[in-house]
């Protein structure tokens, strides 16, 4: 409550202090461990003290203490959630879906930023772990040997991956099918005549360092793309649709972005853009590589899809307000961020459940940024 005093204006005892639950239990005629029972939802209590006791806790506007709560019942009604890029719009829909989901069951969502850096995704874990999250969400930056995870694991605290997937670690998970949207997708701009794509990726982070001899030695046929970065796994499906098609890809236009930033995207672009035999179109892997892109082409006054032709993953807003529109691979992240809740709310009532693997479709939003080459003839 508030009151003026000369135009002063200050605030009430009542406001500044929130009521305990020793003065709800005075209140209501009952002992503090009636009133904690009540009001934490454990244990047995008549109808009438329930009625009593939450009548004086509207009175005196209570307001319960999850983290004393959780140390009597060991849960917390709290999920932790660990994302690469907190400004990204891709992890900001995933967000959004895993808080629907949680609010509709009853649970709050605390948020962490790793910036695809490992050793803060471990001090963000340990956080969320100090803070007696009921579980995990975590889109991790590691390949393998996540320690924090299997201990949280481990401590049964239950984890649910999405967007990648670390080797040996077993949970249930949430992805996308990015080999086969890219692959369908790289086809369509072969199709439209164009045997020069060049591709801008993170590729990271991964075991190959040396990406010509990973495009010159990989076996399409064996390559386990489960435990890689989605970047790698659009990077397979880019080269799956040029073997289809018999065009040996040329490992100069495959250009892999090693500092994760639009500028540093942007110089890429410049180099594919500018050399000897230029690529006639462009597929980005994500959508720090797609700005990178729209920032080179502009410096080089490209016109798309006159001059070259632009394929882009992440159908980001500004796409469709770019002059020609940008054609885009749509990932369901609202819909990724929803089912790893999900997962989690169900591990969460049932531990023993044998751990799921979802693997969602993306799809392709075509607009006008891919035109059909003048050498379609000769592809």
């Amino acid at each position: 409550m508030r009151a003026r005093d000369g135009g002063v204006c200050r605030v009430t005892q009542r406001s500044s202090k929130n009521a305990t639950i020793i003065e709800v239990a005075r209140r209501a005629g009952v002992s503090s461990a009636t009133a904690g029972r009540v009001l934490g939802g454990y244990g047995y209590s008549s109808s009438e003290v329930q009625e009593k006791v939450r009548a004086a806790a509207a009175a005196l506007g209570y307001r319960p203490n999850r983290l004393a709560k959780g140390l009597i019942t060991g849960k917390t009604q709290t999920i932790g959630v660990v994302v690469g890029d907190i400004e990204s719009p891709f992890y900001a829909s995933v967000l959004r879906g895993i808080g629907d989901v949680a609010r509709r069951g009853g649970f709050g969502v605390i948020v962490t930023n790793s910036d695809e850096n490992a050793e803060l995704e471990r001090e963000a874990v340990q956080l969320l772990l100090e803070k007696q999250v009921d579980g995990l969400i975590v889109s991790s930056t590691f390949v393998d040997e996540p320690d924090h995870l299997r201990e949280a694991v481990a401590a049964r605290c239950p984890v649910v991956q999405f967007d990648r997937i670390v080797a040996g670690l077993e949970t249930d998970s949430v992805v996308v099918d990015n080999v086969s949207v890219t692959r369908n997708s790289i086809a369509a701009m072969i199709a439209a005549g164009h045997s020069r794509i060049g591709i801008l990726a993170e590729l990271g982070p991964g075991h190959r360092d040396d990406v010509g001899s990973f495009v010159a030695n990989v076996d399409l046929s064996s390559f386990d793309v489960r435990y890689h970065h989605p970047s790698w796994q659009r990077l397979l499906g880019y080269l799956e649709a040029h073997r289809a098609a018999g065009i040996e890809p040329d490992p100069r236009l495959i250009r892999r972005v090693a500092v994760y930033s639009s500028e540093a995207a942007r110089k890429e672009a410049l180099d594919l853009l500018t050399m000897r035999n230029t690529p006639s179109a462009l597929f980005t892997a994500d959508g720090v590589m797609s700005t990178g892109v729209l920032e080179a082409t502009s410096a080089l006054r490209l016109a798309i899809p006159g001059d070259v032709s632009l394929l882009c993953f992440d159908d980001l807003d500004w796409m469709q307000f770019v002059a020609q529109g940008i054609t885009a691979i749509a990932q369901p992240a609202h819909l990724i961020g929803a089912a790893a809740a999900e997962l989690l709310l169900k591990r969460l009532a049932q531990a023993s459940l044998p751990f799921e693997h979802r693997v969602l479709a993306a799809r392709l939003v075509e607009r006008n940024s891919i035109a059909v080459h003048r050498n379609r003839e000769a592809v």
